[in-house]
């Protein structure tokens, strides 16, 4: 009834001005605008690949690399991942409030923050993977180009996601861009696994035979090969760096961001538009069951490659079955995209976070066997796309829902994905520093090519019977997530009806 009464007055408030010109129409230029081409939807989506493509690199290679290449203590690695992910979670909301309350420049409101913050990026990301030639301060060297980096990343991440609301109203043409943003996203997540895995797994530190671990050259061969890894790392960095930078600049180039025509920013301290966002009901279900869902696939995500050369025993292979898994989500993105179209939202979460249960268990149920861990992988991969392409096509109709029941706010979009990506970011801090611990007291041993036993098993635990029991829970409490299909269709004709209205009122005070 709200929502009723709120385009009812909105609308009638128009009636007086109508009769002055009855000859105007601006609905179907206006319609015309908001249309994107394939061009605008593939540059839009092209600048989400840098924040996937070191995403995935960070989320699958830090932990091993701070473990086996840097050569860190457990509880040191720890810190760092989890101090990281936690300062990049406070950064979000903080760059969403200071994003969304910019002034409109020549090149939009949010293009300047993803501009200024790529030269940055790239070089905090670059010295990441970069070991230091001291021991004393290694520690404090990756916490700080670590925590940099991510705070550059949030100054081009969180104007980039709430750009999908600046670039067309029609709802359509935004789920059509966040498919093929998604798209391109997860080709980011293969890109950045295959570049880091490729090269990075053709030098290995630790000896292929095993029968050389007992050997008197074993050392020397490490010593040589730990060089080149550290190498190795270096180069897949400077690959994944200049690919940021062209991503950038194809977003520059090819998206014009739209200015709100006749709307005015309702103006919030960081306090009311917290209390804003978080007192929204729709939006705290969304995002509370998502969080629960990602920090299963988050924990899954950054042991993964531990668990596979550890636990699994396919050292030379890790790469190539993360590499499985990445492609697989690709290829069944557009499938995932036809099914939310053809039996809605919620239902596509239900299924597609689900399927990736069975094969969570299978995977630690069987005996180590390489051809069965290539076909779970494939299968994993399908969830993965399912995990990606949701939040981000549900979390528009959330934005939507809260303008119908707050026509008079605006401005604030910046805020709902900020908060997201901060809770989400916070969670895969705790889960890496949880489980970076838990190898700890397993008895992890750094650079050592083989691990104990307890290692082993607490690896399985960290990859299936930890990662069900979260998607459990976030299923649970995305069952109350209130916006279904026919909400979101009444959203979408009283958005469109307040456009109209704007564009006509805007029109009779131009002619007038």
């Amino acid at each position: 009834m709200a929502r009723g009464e709120g385009a009812e007055q909105y609308a009638a408030s128009l009636l007086p001005v109508k009769p002055i010109n009855t000859q105007i129409k601006t609905v179907k230029p206006k319609e015309q605008r908001t249309r994107l081409t394939v061009w605008n939807k593939l540059c839009y989506a092209i600048g989400g690949a840098p924040y996937q493509i070191t995403g995935s690199a960070l989320g699958f290679f830090l932990q091993i690399y701070l473990l086996d290449v840097a050569q860190l203590d457990p509880f040191h690695a720890s810190i760092i991942l989890f101090v990281g992910r936690a300062w990049d979670a406070v950064t979000d909301p903080t760059v969403g409030f200071l994003v969304s309350r910019s002034r409109w420049t020549g090149i939009g409101r949010m293009m300047p923050w993803i501009l200024c913050s790529t030269p940055f990026a790239v070089l905090t990301y670059f010295l990441i993977w970069y070991v230091p030639p001291f021991e004393q301060g290694k520690v404090l060297w990756y916490l700080v180009f670590y925590c940099l980096f991510q705070s550059m990343q949030t100054c081009f991440h969180v104007p980039y996601s709430a750009l999908t609301m600046f670039i067309t109203d029609d709802q359509k043409e935004r789920d059509s861009a966040t498919a093929y943003r998604m798209m391109v996203e997860v080709l980011g997540t293969v890109l950045g696994t295959a570049i880091q895995g490729q090269i990075v797994g053709g030098a290995s530190n630790c000896p292929t035979d095993p029968d050389d671990l007992g050997s008197g050259n074993s050392t020397n061969a490490s010593i040589v090969s730990l060089e080149e890894t550290k190498q190795a790392y270096l180069i897949s960095s400077g690959v994944i760096c200049v690919i940021y930078v062209f991503c950038a600049a194809v977003l520059f180039l090819g998206v014009k961001e739209k200015k709100e025509s006749g709307r005015k920013k309702t103006q919030l301290t960081f306090r009311q538009g917290l209390w804003l966002v978080m007192s929204y009901g729709p939006y705290v279900k969304l995002v509370i069951g998502f969080l629960f869902t990602s920090l299963a696939f988050m924990l899954l995500e950054g042991n993964f490659a531990l668990f596979i050369t550890y636990a699994l025993g396919h050292r030379k292979d890790f790469q190539n079955i993360l590499l499985v898994i990445m492609l697989s989500g690709t290829l069944t993105i557009p499938w995932w995209q036809w099914f939310l179209t053809r039996f809605g939202k919620k239902k596509a979460v239900y299924f597609g976070i689900t399927w990736a249960v069975p094969f969570m268990i299978l995977i630690i149920c069987i005996k180590s066997n390489l051809v069965i861990s290539y076909l779970v992988s494939v299968a994993a991969g399908v969830s993965v796309a399912a995990a990606f392409l949701l939040p981000w096509s549900m979390l528009p109709d959330v934005v939507d829902d809260f303008k119908v029941k707050n026509p008079d706010i605006h401005g604030h979009e910046a805020l709902f994905y900020s908060f997201y990506v901060f809770f989400i970011k916070f969670a895969s801090g705790v889960s890496l520093g949880v489980s970076t611990l838990s190898l700890k007291f397993a008895g992890y041993v750094t650079g050592s090519c083989t691990q104990p036993e307890a290692v082993s098993l607490t690896l399985k635990v960290l990859v299936s019977p930890v990662p069900v029991v979260l998607i459990a829970v976030g299923l649970l409490i995305l069952r109350t997530y209130p916006i279904n299909e026919e909400r979101r269709q009444g959203n979408r004709k009283l958005l469109q009806e307040m456009l109209d209205s704007e564009s006509e009122t805007s029109a009779l005070g131009s002619d007038v």
